[in-house]
């Protein structure tokens, strides 16, 4: 009994030797580059979404008649930063702090969800065959005018707001401490 005892003392020092339960080491920091690369591989950050929709009423009138679309389009807008975009500069690591300089948020994104997308009327003059680029023309106006609204209600500060939430979590799991944006 005494044997199997030791034997089993033995082997749970060996274990935890070997396999460490938990790590006592302190979280090893990187120096500037190694952040730098490693931010810049997550590219374009996209930290928000917007769903909007938009009507378009497009008319060609002649004096044969008329071609009309009225389009109810649902769109998608999305928004982020560029982090492929920093410079050596734009990071700073101090022991366990991080400043960063993030680029300027944008507008990444901006299309027509085609299953929502629909036309609601559809209608030509009795003179005219129906302008089939009358359709595309309403999909390019509801897509500029989807870009105006997500800019209009404040897209991209959302975006940089999320972007920094987003940043300082990932920081903290890999052992920063501070991380401080400019």
């Amino acid at each position: 009994m005494a044997l199997v005892m030791l034997l089993g003392l033995a082997l749970g020092v060996v274990a935890v030797r070997v396999f460490p339960l938990w790590n006592n080491e302190p979280p090893k920091i990187r120096d500037t580059s190694t952040v730098l690369v490693e931010i810049q591989g997550l590219n374009q950050l996209v930290t928000v979404r917007y769903v909007l929709e938009k009507v378009v009423i497009l008319e060609d009138v002649k004096w044969y008649g008329e071609n009309r679309v009225l389009m109810v389009a649902h769109g998608i807008a999305k928004a982020g930063v560029d982090l492929s975009k920093l410079k050596d500069s734009d990071i700073i690591v101090r022991g366990t702090t991080v400043k960063i300089k993030l680029p300027k948020p944008q507008l990444l994104d901006v299309y027509l969800d085609e299953r929502k997308t629909e036309i609601v009327e559809r209608s030509t003059g009795l003179l005219r065959t129906f302008d089939k680029d009358l359709e595309q023309d309403a999909r390019r106006q509801a897509v500029d005018k989807i870009r105006t609204a997500a800019y209009d209600s404040g897209i991209l500060k959302d975006a940089l707001e999320r972007a920094r939430t987003q940043l300082s979590m990932i920081f903290r799991r890999i052992g920063y401490e501070s991380i401080e944006f400019e």
